[in-house]
C-alpha cells in the first residue's frame, strides 16, 4: 500500500544536499511522519467530538496544523522553495519547541512535541525537495490498524537500514529475531511493567507490545497496554525521536519514553515504587561516562554497559525477570569491577541462561555478545549455556533470522543438554574470579598448536622444495 511511497521519499532524500546518510533519512522522515500523524489524530478526535456533540480543543493552532501549511486547500497558500524553508526553520519549529515550556507535565503529548522539536533539526536545504517529500508523506494515512501496521513495518525497515549502514547506526538497532527470542524466554504478561533504560529505537518495547497484543484482550487490558505497561529512557536525541515515532506506529498513542541519561540517576535513590517486572535491553557498550556519573553506582567502572547492568538489577522487583545483551568479555574480565559485578549478579539474581551469540549478530560491531537471562531475588544455582551456531557467516546480506533461534528457544524451556548447550553448577565456578566464560564441553578438541621450531623446519623444507623446482625449470630453458 505505502511501500512505493517510501521508496519515492528515499529518492527525494538521496538528492537532498542536507541529507548525507541513512541516519539523516530516518531523522527527516521521522519529523514529517510525526506531524502528519498528529494531524490525522487531531482530525479523528475532532470528528468524534462532533459526532458526540462535544467541542474538541486542538493541540496545535490552526495555522501550524499539517492540513493548513503542508497541504492547504487554498493553493495560493501553498509554500515551496525558500518560502517553505523559511517557514519551517523560523516559524514552525520555533512554535513546536515552545510546547515544552507550555505543557502541564512531562507525560503529555504536548511536552513530547516540544521535546522532539527541541532536539531535531530540519536538514532540507532545498524547499523544492522538501515540497516533494511533504506531498509524498501526505499520501500516507494512519487511520486504520492495517495502515499503521504497514507503516510500522516500513519504518522498522528504515531503522534496520540505518543500523546496517555501519558507523554509529548500529546503536539504534538490535536484530529483531534476537529480541523476539529474548521475549519468548522472558514471557512478559499483561499487567506487568516492561522497561528498557537504554531504549534506542524502542525495538524491545515495540516487539513486547506485538507479543502481548497476540492474545484476546479486554478493553481494560488494551488500555493498560496503552498507558501503563511500556517504559523507556533514552539519552540521544535522534534515538529518542525515533523511539517515539516507532511506538506510535506500532499503536502506542502516547509513549512513556523519557529523554534523559539513565545513568545520571543514583541507584540508591531507586525505590520500590520505581521497580518493574520485566527488563529487556541492549545497553551501549564501550562508551565512557564522567566520574560524577560513576559515583551513582556501588561498583564503580568506566564501562557504560556495566553501569547499566547495575541499574537494571536495582530496577527489578523481587521475582522480576531480565534479559540483557552485553559484550562477552563481561563473563571473564579480570578487573575488580567486572568480578564484583558478576558476583553481585550471581548472588542477588538467578542467572539461569547465557546465550552466546556468534560474530556478525550485530552489523558493524567488532565485539562478540552474550545475552544474560536472570530472575531477581534468589541466588544462582545452575547456569544453562547455549552456543548459537547458525551454520553460516552472518553479515549484511545474511543476517540472523527467527529460524536460527528456534532451537535455542525450544531447548531453553527445559534447559536441554546438547552439543550446543550445557549446564554449569554454580559450585564449579571459581569464587575468586567468578569467571563465567563460555566453554562448551561438547566442542571437538582443537588441533594442538605447532611449536615455533616445527614451523621453521616446515618453512625451510618448503623453501628447499621451491628451489629444487626452480632449478628444474631453469634447466628446461
Amino acid at each position: 500500500m505505502f511501500e512505493q511511497t517510501f521508496k519515492n521519499i528515499d529518492d527525494v532524500l538521496r538528492k537532498e544536499a542536507g541529507c548525507a546518510s541513512e541516519l539523516d533519512y530516518t531523522e527527516q522522515t521521522s519529523w514529517l511522519l510525526f506531524l502528519k500523524y498528529l494531524d490525522d489524530l487531531e482530525q479523528e478526535r475532532a470528528l468524534k467530538a462532533e459526532f458526540d456533540e462535544e467541542k474538541y480543543q486542538f493541540i496545535l493552532d490552526e495555522e501550524h496544523r499539517w492540513s493548513s501549511w503542508a497541504v492547504p486547500q487554498d493553493k495560493d497558500k501553498l509554500l515551496t522553495g525558500d518560502d517553505l524553508i523559511d517557514y519551517i526553520n523560523d516559524h514552525l519549529f520555533t512554535y513546536l519547541k515552545g510546547f515544552k515550556q507550555r505543557a502541564t507535565s512531562a507525560d503529555t503529548i504536548e511536552y513530547k512535541i516540544g521535546e522532539i522539536f527541541s532536539e531535531i533539526k530540519n536538514k532540507f536545504q532545498s524547499g523544492y525537495n522538501l515540497r516533494e517529500a511533504i506531498d509524498l508523506i501526505d499520501e500516507l494515512s494512519f487511520k486504520s490498524q492495517e495502515q499503521k501496521h504497514e507503516l510500522s513495518d516500513l519504518y522498522e525497515t528504515r531503522i534496520k537500514n540505518m543500523g546496517n549502514a555501519g558507523r554509529n547506526g548500529g546503536e539504534y538497532y538490535t536484530p529483531r529475531p534476537l529480541i523476539r527470542a529474548m521475549i519468548a524466554v522472558i514471557k512478559p504478561q499483561v499487567g506487568e511493567k516492561i522497561y528498557d533504560g537504554a531504549c534506542g529505537s524502542a525495538g524491545f518495547l515495540c516487539e513486547a507490545y506485538e507479543h502481548l497484543r497476540k492474545g484476546k484482550l479486554t478493553t481494560s487490558q488494551l488500555e493498560q497496554l496503552q498507558t501503563s505497561t511500556f517504559y523507556g529512557k533514552e539519552k540521544k536525541s535522534l534515538a529518542y525521536v525515533i523511539a517515539i515515532m516507532n511506538m506510535i506506529l506500532h499503536g502506542i498513542s502516547a509513549p512513556n519514553i523519557v529523554h534523559t541519561n539513565t545513568l545520571a540517576e543514583n541507584i540508591n535513590d531507586i525505590q520500590e515504587k520505581d521497580r518493574v517486572d520485566v527488563i529487556l535491553a541492549n545497553p551501549p557498550f564501550g562508551a565512557r561516562e564522567r566520574d560524577e556519573i560513576k559515583n551513582n553506582f556501588t561498583i564503580r567502572t568506566g564501562e557504560t554497559a556495566f553501569l547499566f547492568l547495575q541499574h537494571f538489577i536495582k530496577m527489578l522487583k523481587k521475582g522480576g525477570r531480565g534479559a540483557i545483551v552485553i559484550k562477552n568479555t563481561f563473563l571473564s574480565n579480570a578487573d575488580n569491577a567486572s568480578r564484583e559485578l558478576r558476583k553481585e549478579l550471581l548472588t542477588s539474581c538467578y542467572l539461569h541462561t547465557i546465550l552466546d551469540c556468534p560474530s556478525g549478530t550485530f552489523q558493524g560491531a567488532g565485539v562478540k555478545t552474550v545475552v544474560l537471562f536472570f530472575e531477581k531475588g534468589k541466588a544462582t544455582e545452575k547456569i544453562w549455556y547455549y552456543q548459537l551456531d547458525p551454520g553460516r557467516n552472518l553479515g549484511k546480506t545474511n543476517p540472523l533470522n527467527d529460524d536460527d533461534l528456534a532451537e535455542f528457544v525450544e531447548f531453553q524451556q527445559s534447559f536441554k543438554v546438547s552439543e550446543k548447550s550445557w549446564l554449569v553448577d554454580i559450585d564449579k565456578v571459581d569464587k575468586e574470579s567468578y569467571d563465567l566464560s563460555v566453554k562448551n564441553p561438547h566442542a571437538p578438541e582443537e588441533d594442538t598448536l605447532r611449536s615455533p621450531a616445527e614451523i621453521l623446519n616446515q618453512i625451510a623444507s618448503l623453501d628447499a622444495e621451491s628451489a629444487e623446482i626452480l632449478e628444474s625449470i631453469g634447466g628446461l630453458i
